[in-house]
């Protein structure tokens, strides 16, 4: 009995009481927004996953990319998963990106991305974050480092993360 207690007391300052106020369930990842603040164009059960990879474009949602195609609207959790369906020969219409600063999906031709800052990134180890404002990107690169670059500059660096599984 005792050991059943210990081990209870145990487990209950590790989680918390219901789990929720545990460092290990509370950490944030950067890219993560309030679901009220993430903009989900998919519909459908699946709009909040990424259409090539599956993962929660809200728990992603400040590397999130989007577009059109074939009239249906579509989104990824990052330039990478963009990138991928871009290499299968689809015709992206309208390619957006979120802004970081605003949280807003703005074209990909007017984003000024900030490449490998200190930031974690998505499906990749270098990160790529998206500002309209060139300085909102100043900012951000005097924050947490990194290089700025314009979209096909940032879709060229995408291209070379997972070159050897080509």
């Amino acid at each position: 009995m005792k050991k059943f207690i210990s081990l209870l007391l145990i487990s209950l300052t590790f989680l918390g009481c219901n789990g929720t106020n545990s460092p290990i369930f509370t950490r944030t990842l950067f890219q993560t927004v309030p679901e009220k603040e993430a903009t989900l164009v998919q519909t459908g059960k699946d709009k909040r996953y990424c259409v090539r990879c599956g993962m929660d474009l809200v728990k992603y949602y400040k590397t999130s990319h989007s577009a059109e195609i074939n009239h249906k609207h579509t989104q990824y959790c990052s330039i990478h998963c963009l990138e991928e369906h871009l290499g299968e020969g689809i015709t992206l219409k309208n390619p957006m990106v979120v802004d970081v600063t605003t949280l807003k999906l703005i074209p990909v031709n007017s984003a000024n991305y900030v490449v490998g800052s200190s930031k974690k990134g998505t499906m990749s180890k270098v990160s790529k974050y998206a500002f309209l404002k060139l300085e909102d990107a100043k900012k951000f690169q005097k924050l947490y480092g990194g290089k700025i670059m314009n979209f096909q500059e940032t879709l060229d660096e995408a291209k070379k993360d997972f070159k050897y599984y080509r």
